[in-house]
């Protein structure tokens, strides 16, 4: 089982990369299409657009589909994304193409849901954790590989060579047994998607949680590229921060493991205070790049502990649901990536670097707010004890 959920994680992390390969390219891309340094955060927010329309339409098709068959599917779909942004000649052709890689992209959730159904559930959170640290590594390797990539070869390699992995995965992938599906049109799963938001209070605390915490960590990574920009240092200086915050990815094994334990709520609480505390040293960043990269690491260290919680936490409600759960909740992940993503890049550009970590931090308070919430939730529902 691990040599599987290792392919599933590599899979996973190539897919996802894709989505972030843009943050420390913004200048240059928008430089060489002739869009002005204030509004290039429209590159990571119309792939988060289109990531958020792919977790509701797509996603939820592996609960009704045969989950191989969907996952390759999208990675062929993805590659031809990629390879319409690669040869990008106008900012329209290249947003379109953003747009539908980051609609395609969202095979990393089916990856997730696909590794949470070949678990028992005692090793449901080993196995989302494994996964997620795949997704962790691609996120944070994405920035230092466009980065390398374009001052090598230009921005445009960086998509065309993920256009042929993305073909090699789509052509290699596992083979496993047929995947349970349910008995639903493809009109009553995307209700029943919304009906969840309804009946399971767990899951919207969640998903309220995932957007607010997802919200910070854009609010860093898509605004970090401009300061850093400023003080001269090459692409792949700046994609060496993805790198070295790479070490986050440790927390998603732990953080499944205690999960596993019954410790989801513990990790839930300390994650989300890690995240607000770790702005204090990420404010220092034009006077050094050592506070950046301690801050960074605690901040990813936390997001990838809450996510991993968050995500072993939902699917235990309704297992047979699993698609419909990961990719309703992680439609709140987007559309928190995309604000904070549009938000930081615009505010940087009339306020200054300490105005981006005000509302990193706002976003911070709101993951601590919401998880202190679920931990009240959780006392209220607890027996009296004798």
């Amino acid at each position: 089982m691990q040599p599987q959920r290792i392919l599933l994680a590599v899979a996973a992390g190539v897919a996802v990369a894709n989505v972030y390969f843009a943050q420390p390219l913004l200048v240059t891309m928008g430089a060489d299409l002739g869009i002005s340094p204030g509004t290039v955060g429209a590159f990571v927010t119309v792939t988060q657009i289109g990531y958020g329309l792919g977790l509701f339409f797509l996603v939820p098709l592996g609960d009704l589909i045969d989950r191989r068959r969907l996952i390759r599917l999208q990675f062929l779909l993805l590659a031809a994304a990629l390879l319409l942004v690669g040869i990008a000649s106008h900012a329209a052709m290249l947003l379109i193409g953003l747009a539908a890689v980051g609609l395609l992209a969202v095979v990393t959730q089916s990856l997730v849901a696909f590794a949470a159904s070949l678990s028992a559930p005692a090793e449901r959170g080993r196995a989302v954790g494994t996964v997620t640290s795949g997704i962790v590594i691609g996120i944070l390797l994405a920035r230092t590989t466009s980065g390398l990539l374009t001052d090598l070869a230009g921005w445009r390699s960086v998509y065309l060579i993920s256009c042929g992995l993305s073909l090699l995965i789509a052509l290699t992938l596992f083979r496993t047994a047929p995947q349970p599906r349910a008995n639903l049109s493809y009109s009553a799963l995307l209700r029943s998607t919304l009906a969840l938001w309804r009946e399971e209070p767990v899951f919207r605390a969640r998903a309220v949680l995932a957007f607010f915490t997802f919200a910070a960590f854009s609010t860093l990574w898509s605004s970090v590229v401009l300061p850093l920009t400023e003080k001269s240092l090459s692409h792949t200086e700046i994609g060496a921060f993805g790198l070295i915050a790479a070490v986050g990815a440790l927390a998603a094994g732990p953080a499944g493991r205690l999960n596993d334990r019954g410790h989801g709520q513990l990790v839930t609480v300390g994650a989300s205070a890690l995240l607000a505390t770790s702005w204090l040293l990420i404010v220092w960043t034009p006077q050094s790049l050592w506070a950046l990269a301690i801050g960074a690491i605690v901040l990813d260290l936390a997001v990838q502990a809450v996510h991993v919680s968050n995500q072993s936490r939902i699917y235990e409600l309704r297992p047979e649901a699993g698609s419909r759960l990961i990719g309703g909740y992680m439609v709140f992940y987007s559309v928190g990536s995309g604000l904070g993503a549009i938000l930081s890049t615009a505010l940087y550009s009339r306020s200054g670097w300490v105005a981006v970590c005000l509302l990193g931090a706002t976003f911070s308070l709101g993951a601590l707010a919401t998880a202190g919430r679920l931990q009240e939730q959780r006392e209220q529902a607890a027996p009296p004890a004798r």
